[in-house]
C-alpha cells in the first residue's frame, strides 16, 4: 500500500473492519508532531491503538488455542491475528508484551485519557476494569483518526471504593496495590471460590462496566498465567 493511499481518510475504520472478524477493536490512536518511537531506523507518525471489549475475542482465541502448542498463547494468537493486517495496511506492529517495552499506558492515557484505577489497571468509564490493549499498529505516515479524548475518570464518582474491601488480601488497603500480600495470599489460597477460581475478587467487586465481566474460563486463564513481579 501506498503511502498516498494510507493518508487517506477510512484508514482507521478499514483496520476497525479488519480486527472485528477475531474480535478485536481500534481503540483510538496517537499521532506524533514530535519524534515518534523508532522502529527499523524510522520514526512513526501515528499509532492506532488495537485492543479487546470485555470477553469479544475469546471465542475466536480459544479455537486458536486448541490448536497450537505453544507457550504464551494469547500472545502467540494476538501475533496471529495482527501480522496480516500491519503488513495489509503497510504497517508494523508493536506489542505490549515483548520487548522493547513501548510505553503503552502513556500512549492510552494520550488517546482517551484514561487512569488508573485502585488495582492499577486503567479504567474505562463504560467498560470499567474489562478490557485490554493487544497490540499498536505504527506508521510512518500521518493517520487520519478521532481527535484524543480525555474520558471521565470513573474512580472519581466512587465514594464506596468496594474494591479496596474486596480484596482478601488487603493489598489496597495503604491506598495503592500492595504487590506482597497478593503475591502471598494466591499462593496459599484453597478456597474452591477464592481469587485464583473467579478472578481478583477486587476486580469483580467494582461496579463500572459489570456487563463487559469477562466469562469464568478467562477470568481463570488470566490467573493462572498471572505473574506478579519481585517485592
Amino acid at each position: 500500500m501506498t503511502d498516498a493511499v494510507r493518508r487517506e481518510p477510512g484508514v482507521y475504520e478499514r483496520v476497525g473492519d479488519a480486527l472485528a472478524t477475531d474480535g478485536l477493536s481500534v481503540r483510538g490512536g496517537v499521532c506524533f508532531d514530535e519524534a515518534g518511537p523508532v522502529v527499523g531506523g524510522r520514526p512513526l507518525k501515528s499509532l492506532i491503538l488495537i485492543g479487546h471489549i470485555g470477553s469479544s475475542h475469546w471465542p475466536n482465541f480459544q479455537r486458536f488455542r486448541r490448536s497450537y502448542g505453544g507457550s504464551d498463547p494469547l500472545d502467540a494468537w494476538s501475533k496471529h491475528v495482527i501480522e496480516p493486517i500491519a503488513k495489509a495496511f503497510s504497517g508494523v506492529a508493536l506489542y505490549p508484551f515483548e520487548k522493547p517495552w513501548w510505553p503503552f499506558q502513556q500512549w492510552i492515557k494520550r488517546s482517551e485519557g484514561l487512569k488508573p484505577s485502585p488495582l492499577g489497571i486503567l479504567i474505562h468509564p463504560e467498560f470499567g476494569l474489562w478490557h485490554g490493549y493487544r497490540a499498536a499498529l505504527g506508521f510512518d505516515v500521518p493517520i487520519r483518526m478521532p481527535a484524543p479524548v480525555s474520558l471521565p475518570h470513573a474512580c472519581d464518582a466512587c465514594v464506596d471504593r468496594p474494591c479496596i474491601a474486596a480484596c482478601p488480601a488487603g493489598a489496597l488497603t495503604s491506598g495503592r496495590f500492595d504487590i506482597g500480600p497478593c503475591r502471598d495470599h494466591l499462593a496459599g489460597e484453597t478456597e474452591p471460590g477464592g481469587c485464583m477460581a473467579l478472578g481478583c475478587a477486587s476486580r469483580n467487586a467494582c461496579p463500572v462496566g459489570k456487563d463487559y465481566r469477562y466469562d469464568e474460563a478467562q477470568l481463570r486463564f488470566h490467573m493462572a498465567t498471572l505473574t506478579l513481579p519481585d517485592r
